[in-house]
């Protein structure tokens, strides 16, 4: 049996699903209680996926009730120990590794978290790894994340990377590395070598692959408003329809892409608590 059968009660209201548009769309929301963005309540889900985020497949075959506190433990470490977290972007990317766990049932690849070669390093390349099975067939989802205050800046900086990451010589490097250090035990490992063997034409792979991409905003709708109400509704939705034109604006590489945008309250505000929740963890 599969580890990645058994997922966390869904948490997020998706004001807007559209996979039909092209680039797709899925606009998050945390929602309201007592009159407060509910960012306690983001931060405890989110770390609920925390295991599978950050350790490696034959890790997660060995969590059970004797190895779950040091599991945990390790797999919050593994995130980073840093009191200089601010900028840092892997809770971007574990938002993004529960979305398309939560609402694709995707099932992570390897985990780039787990293979730093220092706790406190930064990890290059794609923000997500992750696959899709379709009728036995494989998707590689290949993820991208601005975990930012400003969508402006984050659609910006995004569609630079998209430009650069689709390139064929980064793809080519990127798949020398996913494939070193796919776990051995995982049983989609054989047939997702073969989808990114060096052999095979990119035009066949770029058939296969979505593009996830993440962006996160301060929103001012969510900042107005005090409950998630039908006119909060409405007025995000307007709002995530204008990011979402911004987005398309211009060239996209030629490869499918599904893009999140996830309205915040208070990034900083969001930041602090997930970092309070890691350190608790580590200890």
């Amino acid at each position: 049996m599969t580890v990645f059968r058994n997922k966390p009660e869904a948490f997020f209201d998706l004001v807007v699903h559209d996979v039909n548009r092209t680039p797709g769309l899925t606009g998050a929301s945390a929602g309201f209680e007592s009159g407060e963005w509910r960012n306690e309540e983001m931060a405890d889900y989110l770390y609920e996926w925390l295991p599978e985020f950050a350790l490696k497949y034959s890790d997660l075959e060995d969590l059970n009730s004797s190895t779950a506190v040091r599991l945990i433990k390790k797999a919050a470490k593994t995130v980073f120990t840093t009191k200089k977290y601010k900028k840092r972007g892997e809770f971007g990317e574990l938002l993004l590794h529960a979305l398309i766990r939560e609402i694709f049932g995707s099932e992570p690849a390897i985990s780039k978290i787990y293979y730093k070669s220092a706790l406190n390093e930064t990890v290059k390349g794609f923000d997500a790894v992750h696959v899709v099975e379709n009728d036995g067939e494989l998707e590689l989802w290949l993820g991208e994340v601005k975990f930012y205050k400003s969508i402006s800046s984050a659609i910006r900086d995004v569609k630079q990377e998209l430009e650069d990451h689709t390139r064929n010589d980064y793809l080519r490097d990127e798949f020398i590395l996913i494939s070193s250090k796919i776990d051995s035990r995982w049983k989609h490992r054989e047939q997702l070598n073969k989808l990114i063997s060096s052999r095979k034409s990119l035009d066949t792979v770029f058939k296969c692959i979505c593009l996830p991409v993440l962006l996160t905003y301060e929103s001012s709708c969510v900042s107005s408003h005090t409950e998630t109400c039908e006119e909060f509704k409405h007025s995000l939705k307007e709002e995530l329809q204008k990011a979402y034109e911004k987005f398309t604006e211009g060239n996209l590489p030629p490869i499918r892409i599904h893009l999140f945008l996830v309205p915040l309250d208070k990034k900083e505000e969001l930041i602090s608590i997930l970092q309070n929740k890691l350190e608790g963890l580590q200890r």
